[in-house]
């Protein structure tokens, strides 16, 4: 065990002396931990029973034994309710005999990945692997390519029961089911703060896990010092239900010097109906947050944030710099909505608007505010008549301007043929006056690992689903970065001569062309003058 913490640990020592392990069953701590477990029950990949349950007409009892699924990230099949038990040897050749049953194969001889690939092209309906007396069952894995190729029946590892064993050999018939049996939740944190957390949901028998929960834990508690820096904050929204096609809509005051300020960031939070992560939505979707200062004007109604919600787990906080668009808020009274699909679960969102200076000891009157913004472009359907919907642009740099700023805030969704464009890898393109090639790439989209790596920002650790995976410039439970390009070198600044910019997005260095189900490009961007 301890070498398995090593492993997953980044930093050993400090994670190693923040986990502490109980050898004593939980009915015997004779403390508070045990009312805290069982009260949080449950049943999935990190708690609860996972078992195998077979029947036999000649057998009085049912014969009940644990089991250990493969990887959710290897194999997504799911297990029928109730499967004949076929016998198929090491079950490392197919075989014509076990169609539509699950295959009963022993251990070795070849590995997992064969297996389950030589009883899937049998028509098997499903895998149990069972270890050779005094084994352990282990987690069954892919390893390299062999992870890439879909097999689509589940598998699982069970210990060798011998009554089982020995009924198929006598030619009896044996029915196999599967369950998942609640129990005590077999792990609690306890943060910075020293409230008691939930650890949420592991999705494979590792404990990186753990380490992804600490990390957050850490970012929290840095989170919580930069609030305490000097702002002056503007409250939005306090724990107000975002739900429907209204969402969360509220009209508030905003300083009207805001001169003073050059930095503005959103304080956002997004947490579940109560404090329990069985409360919370069980599918990610877009939250945009939308402003309107001007019912008239040409910003009214203008993307200011976007974030992605946690699968199944809540609460994410998160603060967002998003000064460049400071003049969106261009008058003294504001309507702010936020929402996400309609059809979604409801959740519980707070916002605060943050408003500092970058040094309170620099001089002041030197710093360059963002004045006007010119909207650009705005994504849509990533297929192969994508890039013919985009114009090039020409403007003039304003006679005030001293610096430009291209911003732009760019998501990927949906999955064609290619994974496009949740998870393959696009590039988003701004060419300025022919010559300047602005570039923002989604190099981790589709990676095993993508999102799991940026607990540390943020990204809340041990959702449901596939949140691990790297996505097309977002991660669930986390705030979508906006990118940001000083393009100044690259304009015109004499406000007398036309600038042109152009936009388009590639997949693996082409134009889209996907052949079924395209994706969608989510985008706000714009050219942003500072004076």
């Amino acid at each position: 065990m301890r070498d398995q913490v090593h492993r997953a640990a980044h930093r050993k020592e400090e994670v190693l002396s923040r986990l502490h392990f109980s050898p004593v069953p939980v009915f015997g701590l004779g403390n508070w931990i045990p009312s805290v477990l069982y009260s949080w029950s449950c049943s999935g990949h990190n708690c609860g029973l996972s078992q195998a349950v077979f029947t036999s007409t000649d057998w009085k009892m049912p014969v009940i034994v644990k089991r250990l699924d493969a990887r959710y990230d290897w194999l997504m099949g799911h297990w029928r309710q109730r499967n004949h038990l076929i016998d198929a040897g090491d079950g490392c050749e197919p075989t014509t005999f076990v169609e539509g049953a699950v295959a009963w194969v022993s251990e070795g001889n070849c590995s997992y990945y064969t297996k389950v690939k030589a009883m899937a092209q049998s028509k098997a309906a499903g895998v149990l692997v069972y270890a050779h007396p005094g084994h352990p069952i282990q987690d069954m894995n892919c390893v390299g390519e062999e992870c890439y190729t879909a097999l689509g029946i589940p598998a699982a590892m069970v210990h060798l029961e011998p009554s089982v064993t020995q009924a198929l050999r006598n030619g009896q018939l044996v029915n196999v089911s599967f369950q998942s049996t609640p129990s005590p939740n077999f792990f609690i944190g306890i943060d910075h703060q020293g409230a008691l957390s939930e650890m949420g949901w592991f999705l494979y028998p590792s404990f990186e896990f753990l380490n992804w929960q600490a990390q957050w834990f850490d970012f929290y508690s840095g989170l919580q010092t930069v609030l305490r820096d000097s702002a002056l904050v503007v409250p939005v929204f306090n724990k107000v239900q975002m739900q429907g096609e209204r969402g969360a809509v509220v009209t508030v005051d905003i300083p009207i010097d805001m001169v003073q300020f050059d930095i503005l960031e959103l304080d956002t939070s997004l947490s579940c109906p109560t404090r329990r992560d069985d409360s919370c939505a069980p599918w990610d979707h877009t939250v945009q947050l939308f402003v309107c200062c001007d019912h008239f004007g040409p910003y009214c109604n203008m993307e200011l944030g976007r974030w992605i919600t946690a699968f199944h787990r809540g609460s994410g906080r998160w603060i967002t710099d998003v000064s460049p668009l400071m003049p969106l808020l261009n008058n003294g009274r504001c309507t702010f909505t936020m929402k996400t699909a309609p059809w979604a679960k409801a959740w519980v969102s707070s916002l605060n608007l943050r408003f500092r200076r970058t040094n309170h000891s620099a001089d002041y009157s030197e710093t360059l505010h963002p004045f006007t913004l010119m909207s650009l472009y705005s994504g849509g359907t990533f297929d192969k008549d994508y890039n013919k919907r985009f114009q090039p642009i020409k403007f003039t740099v304003p006679a005030s301007a001293k610096k430009v700023e291209l911003y732009a805030v760019i998501t990927g969704h949906g999955s064609d043929e290619n994974g496009c464009g949740e998870f393959c890898v696009t590039s988003h393109h701004f060419l300025i006056n022919g010559v300047f090639n602005n570039t923002q790439r989604f190099d981790s989209a589709g990676s095993a690992l993508g999102c799991a790596m940026r607990v540390g920002e943020g990204a809340v650790p041990n959702e449901h689903g596939t949140w691990l995976y790297g996505r097309g410039g977002w991660c669930d439970g986390l705030q979508v970065d906006p990118w940001r390009v000083d393009v100044t070198k690259q304009l015109d600044m004499s406000g007398t001569e036309a600038n042109t910019l152009r936009y388009f997005g590639l997949y693996d260095g082409k134009d889209p062309n996907p052949s079924r189900d395209p994706g969608t490009i989510t985008m706000s961007s714009y050219l942003v003058f500072y004076k």
